[in-house]
């Protein structure tokens, strides 16, 4: 049965023709019409960027709160729930709450045109305005100019994860194009964490910073990290520290947790270790450990990550390095809007075989044989099946201690959590 909730976001999903329309203006006016929330919410850190924007984020939290600070957290998309895009000082908001939220916002729009996901923040921003915190997290949905969290005229600190290529159709076809609109958080005064970038895209925020009157952190020249006989070290102008590797898999997640340190030091607040080794974030390398899936298939072992462009299939095919030597096999689906091929490609040497299928209630879904086509394309032996449980089942019968990795998508993620329990 539906919750309250599901019944209005259906709704709202009808108020617009476009899923995604980069402009600010129904942004302010709903805003308005709420007595301006963005202005009454805790200090803010507002994360841009292509990859590594939640996995950074769950670090900050972790750290903030090992230190016990209550934090807001927004995100996007949800894997399982809408739920998940809300945390109202470190804990899902609940199904009354985010009814309440949502019914407001959409009085107070009264019917007015406003996209999905303009007005899901507004309920969003308008929750965490009236609940105490110490700190907000808001992560970027698409770009950073134009996108609907970039409403907060004074944030308390910005941060610009790595850039690539990605939403095209909407953020430009070049690095320099995207990293400009990814630029647009920049505000006059508030210093700006700065990832891991290509020299045009750092050239473009270095530009747009000297514009505005921001304070770049700059990666490989304000603060450094790098992995060390097992660890992590991480190095600013403030010294050295020596930590663990994160939990979270890879060598994309080392400079992830480097940019959530340099946050922690530039707010002067949490445990960078805490950051570390606590940090959860669904999809990225998760181990699923427990569900049906994992229980029709007791002797392999079953991954799941939700990346989806060139970046990071190069960031998955390092992170599968560093586990353990065993037969790879990939079940994939992918968005039609995603390069698949660019996607592959890192990965192709790495896997046994490849199965493609469609993501279930996805319009915009590539179908199994195009996954298949593709695959094949990139030089792997590739089939099709009807479903993940069809794939994974037709995996162990041949290979019943195989690893297993099921990704391409963040709702295809999403799917098998919800369908995994």
């Amino acid at each position: 049965m539906s919750n309250s909730s599901d019944m209005i976001l259906k709704r709202m999903m009808s108020l617009h023709p476009k899923i995604m329309d980069l402009s600010l203006d129904r942004m302010h006016s709903i805003l308005e019409k709420l007595d301006h929330p963005e202005r009454r919410l805790p200090p803010v850190i507002h994360i841009a960027g292509t990859n590594g924007k939640g996995s950074t984020q769950a670090m900050i939290r972790a750290g903030l709160e090992a230190s016990g600070l209550r934090v807001h957290a927004m995100t996007s998309p949800h894997l399982a729930r809408f739920h998940e895009r809300v945390r109202l000082a470190g804990t899902l908001i609940t199904e009354e709450a985010l009814t309440d939220v949502l019914d407001e916002c959409m009085a107070a729009n009264d019917n007015a045109e406003i996209t999905y996901f303009e007005i899901t923040t507004a309920a969003a921003i308008l929750a965490m305005s009236r609940t105490p915190a110490d700190y907000t997290l808001l992560e970027v949905g698409l770009g950073g100019r134009l996108d609907a969290s970039n409403v907060v005229d004074a944030p308390r600190l910005c941060i610009i994860t790595p850039i690539s290529l990605d939403h095209q159709n909407y953020l430009g076809d070049t690095l320099a194009a995207i990293a400009y609109e990814k630029a647009g958080i920049l505000k006059q005064g508030v210093p700006c964490i700065v990832g891991p970038q290509p020299d045009e895209v750092l050239d473009v925020i270095e530009a747009e910073a000297a514009k505005v009157g921001a304070r770049l952190l700059v990666f490989g020249q304000d603060w450094h990290v790098w992995e060390e006989h097992g660890g992590m070290v991480y190095q600013d102008e403030m010294g050295l520290l020596d930590l663990p590797l994160p939990t979270l898999i890879g060598a994309h997640q080392v400079q992830n947790a480097g940019a959530a340190i340099c946050a922690l030091r530039c707010l002067g607040k949490g445990k960078p270790e805490a950051a570390l080794l606590k940090a959860e974030w669904p999809a990225r390398m998760q181990r699923l450990k427990t569900g049906p899936l994992v229980e029709a298939a007791p002797m392999a072992e079953l991954w799941l990550d939700g990346g989806h462009n060139p970046a990071a299939g190069h960031a998955l095919a390092e992170a599968l390095d560093r586990l353990p030597a065993r037969p790879l096999y990939m079940v994939c689906g992918m968005l039609n809007t995603k390069d698949i091929g660019g996607y592959l490609a890192p990965l192709a040497a790495k896997a046994v075989q490849l199965t493609g299928v469609s993501i279930p209630g996805e319009a915009a879904t590539l179908s199994a044989q195009v996954i298949c086509q593709k695959a094949q394309e990139n030089g792997m032996v590739a089939d099709t099946a009807e479903s993940v449980v069809e794939a994974v089942a037709g995996i162990v019968s041949k290979d019943p201690s195989a690893r297993i990795l099921l990704c391409g998508s963040l709702y295809l993620a999403g799917r098998i959590l919800q369908e995994n329990g």
